[in-house]
């Protein structure tokens, strides 16, 4: 066939083969230029490697300012120690005027970034570079000094914004959108490490999404660009010069950059720079609800095709979602038409939405997709004064107990001297855990004496025949798992619990 193909190759340019086909060296040929063109048409969607960051840098330099902060800080404790040392070191040695008079307060100083995000002198920062700050100087590019005044802060996300006056407009820097941002894209940090004003530094998305347990929305960019001690507070540009993240964080054992650095994606940052711009403090949307990791034993039980979604635990009486027909048992899976991947997403789409919004949102209820539609609230410590279960489900059953051997589970009904032996009150309603077997399939799943089974598979139980029938059921229909919901120590919880081979 290789020698056939050569004289095949020898015929004149444009001859057809005799089986009616162009001639093999010409269809390699032609092939091989379409998947060149193919290739270069694939590699068109990403963005390459500049050649030079320069003229970037150029034009993102005197967005970027160098923040240096300075507070009294109260030192009694240490001082008396050092003065009672003296006090004993001048005695000993008669001198007649005894110790020295010490200090009480010494004044100290630390150097963070910011970028200018409005030309009439707005910066923002971190919150801890300028927390508990008593003077706050910001350097311009030109090295203009200047002093400004915080116009608020949010510790949740570690964010500041920071007010100058000037009487010039100042080179402000743009929002980018971190949503859009893909791992392997180039990125630009800019900022003070060390005091090193004005430091360009480059590299590239490692990660997204990453919770490093620095506080509740965790949601952080990872970059490899070098960042350092004195950054905290700068922008991670895109290489359309738009800011996309605030480096706030770095993980290092020794102190210095290792290559693994976070920073506030802008898709966060925008918005609680905004409310602090028009509040002087964050305003978050609250939907009132507690709510739970859908693990796979719990998707098997609720039927759901994926463990997907934030469970619904229990739901705060009178809130946005009790008041839009959210139910306790609820898995939502999207919100305001995004996607609910788990339970850890939800807190900050909530969170980042405006109050008062009303929003969509598709909920697992029975077996199938439903959509609700829900007004935020405003998140504050008199909204969340506590969750509610289910209502009143009548007056409590008559005494009765019950076992589920198989599963290594006793039950009781809720008596009056069972609730004084757990303290549990009155309006609580459901079956009572009375013992569990520590080598069976409900120890094995978290249930403890003292829970009460308030639902089974979403539906409310008061006696312990109850929960026979629905086990009973359960196995009848080849289901492997049912879902419980425990009331323990005041909290809502579901279970999922296997039901073994029955």
């Amino acid at each position: 066939m290789f020698e056939r193909t050569l004289d095949v190759a020898a015929q004149a340019p444009g001859e057809k083969h005799a089986i009616g086909g162009w001639r093999p060296l010409a269809m390699l040929q032609a092939l091989a230029v379409l998947v060149i063109a193919m290739t270069l048409g694939a590699s068109a969607q990403a963005r390459s490697a500049p050649e030079s960051f320069a003229d970037l840098a150029d034009e993102l330099l005197p967005t970027v300012v160098n923040i240096s902060t300075s507070q009294v800080i109260e030192d009694n404790g240490r001082i008396d120690n050092f003065e009672e040392l003296f006090r004993e070191f001048f005695e000993e040695r008669g001198e007649p005027n005894g110790a020295p008079d010490f200090p009480r307060q010494r004044r100290t100083s630390s150097l963070g970034s910011g970028f200018i995000i409005d030309s009439e002198g707005y910066i923002v920062t971190n919150n801890h570079v300028v927390a508990n700050a008593d003077e706050i100087t910001v350097r311009l590019h030109d090295n203009t000094t200047l002093e400004a005044e915080i116009v608020g802060t949010d510790d949740k996300t570690d964010l500041a914004l920071l007010k100058v006056e000037t009487d010039r407009e100042l080179p402000a820097a743009q929002w980018g959108d971190s949503d859009e941002a893909r791992v392997g894209e180039w990125i630009l940090a800019i900022g003070n490490p060390y005091g090193l004003g004005g430091s360009v530094t480059a590299g590239i998305i490692s990660a997204r999404q990453r919770d490093i347990n620095a506080g509740p929305y965790d949601d952080f960019l990872q970059t490899d660009a070098s960042i350092n001690r004195g950054n905290s507070g700068g922008p991670t540009f895109d290489m359309e010069g738009r800011v996309i993240g605030v480096n706030t964080a770095i993980f290092s054992p020794s102190g210095g950059s290792v290559g693994i650095g976070f920073a506030i994606p802008s898709a966060m940052a925008r918005n609680v720079i905004a409310s602090l711009k028009e509040h002087g403090e964050v305003r978050r949307g609250w939907l009132g609800v507690q709510i739970q990791t859908v693990t796979d034993e719990l998707a098997e039980g609720l039927r759901l095709p994926e463990a997907e979604g934030a469970l619904v635990a229990s739901l705060f009486e009178g809130g946005p979602a009790a008041e839009g027909g959210i139910e306790q048992g609820d898995v939502i899976l999207e919100f305001d038409g995004r996607e609910v991947t788990d339970m850890r997403s939800l807190p900050r789409m909530v969170a980042e939405t405006r109050v008062g919004k009303e929003v969509e949102v598709v909920v697992w209820r029975g077996g199938e997709r439903q959509t609700v539609e829900v007004t935020l609230g405003e998140m504050d410590e008199d909204a969340m004064s506590g969750p509610s279960g289910e209502e009143d489900r009548g007056e409590a059953p008559e005494p009765e107990s019950g076992a589920l051997e198989d599963l290594g589970l006793e039950l009781g009904s809720l008596t009056e001297e069972r609730r004084n032996n757990y303290g549990l009150a009155e309006d609580v309603d459901g079956v009572l855990v009375t013992d569990v077997d520590p080598t069976g399939l409900a120890a094995d799943s978290g249930l403890q004496p003292g829970d009460v089974i308030a639902e089974v598979d979403q539906e409310p139980v008061t006696r312990p025949a109850e929960i026979e029938e629905s086990v009973a059921a359960a196995r009848r229909e080849g289901y492997r798992v049912i879902t419980l919901l425990i009331l323990r120590e005041g909290d809502f919880l579901w279970v999922a619990l296997p039901l073994g081979d029955g």
